[in-house]
């Protein structure tokens, strides 16, 4: 494998928004770095894609990113990391980071927390996410490549999503969702929760109020995004390909299918802050 330049960008993209939360905890792990966002907001969701199709707009949009000089590709949808991430990795001549597998071994860790803090045996691993990354049993994979002994339990949840790009992040509506779907998990004794979603970290904190109220004490909730980010800073470091901290704070670059400023708005939320100019491009599909 050729390393591009420690200078160069890295290239993060999703099917949508939902791929930000790993932006945002990019910019807080390693704040010096560029980074090039594309959002495939024509084409979302992915998550109820055939893998074919979901390989094929993968295809489509790493190649937007390599040919924009990118020095590692970040696939910040749970989706395309369940069944991309191996033909990209394939293909292309540089790290390629998925976000399942910086999830599950998080998770994993989680678990061994909790059989630490109780003395009994690891708790089930409850995921929770699209029906394509559910279907794909991407989490239960790579959760068995590290040990036999955890158990994966795979919730679809189909009605986040759009709460979240809705903004209807907490009261009532939210906390019903959350309760229909975590319910299941808890009653096949899922005793570790994972946002299987990059677009779930939003809902983060009625997720753990809801696993509060059923559970009668906080629950283990691993954010994949973060899990990601903090894969992708060891990854820069191990590789000696991370940006110059000299060069202060990192440009962001946001890139998108359709829709910019319905996007610039949601990105905000997002983020945190107020996001760059959006650019709008054309995909072609292979």
């Amino acid at each position: 494998m050729v390393l591009p330049s420690a200078d160069a960008p890295l290239g993060v993209f999703d099917s949508g928004l939902g791929g930000l939360t790993v932006v945002r905890e990019l910019r807080t792990s390693v704040p010096h770095e560029s980074i090039i966002y594309l959002g495939d907001t024509a084409r979302v969701p992915y998550g109820t894609r055939s893998a074919s199709t979901v390989i094929r707009y993968a295809r489509s949009c790493a190649k937007v990113l390599t040919e924009r000089g990118v020095k590692a590709l970040v696939i910040a949808c749970n989706t395309v990391s369940a069944v991309a991430v191996d033909v990209l990795r394939a293909e292309l001549d540089m790290p390629v980071i998925g976000v399942v597998g910086p999830g599950a071994d998080a998770a994993v860790s989680a678990a061994r927390a909790e059989a630490d803090r109780t003395g009994g045996p690891p708790p089930k691993i409850g995921v929770l996410g699209t029906q394509g990354t559910i279907s794909s049993g991407a989490y239960n994979r790579h959760v068995q490549q590290i040990s036999s002994r955890f158990e994966v339990i795979g919730q679809p949840a189909p009605l986040l999503v759009p709460l979240v790009e809705e903004g209807w992040l907490e009261g009532p509506v939210p906390e019903l969702a959350v309760r229909k779907y975590v319910e299941g998990l808890l009653d096949v004794g899922a005793g570790v929760f994972v946002l299987g979603c990059t677009h779930y970290p939003l809902l983060r904190p009625t997720i753990e109020k809801v696993l509060f109220e059923l559970m009668g004490r906080p629950a283990p909730v691993v954010d994949s995004a973060a899990a990601t980010a903090a894969f992708v800073a060891e990854l820069l470091l191990d590789g000696r390909i991370q940006a110059n901290a000299s060069r202060g704070l990192g440009k962001l670059q946001l890139l998108v299918t359709d829709q910019p400023a319905g996007f610039q708005k949601a990105a905000d939320l997002f983020l945190g802050q107020h996001t760059p100019e959006v650019e709008q491009i054309d995909l072609s599909v292979e």
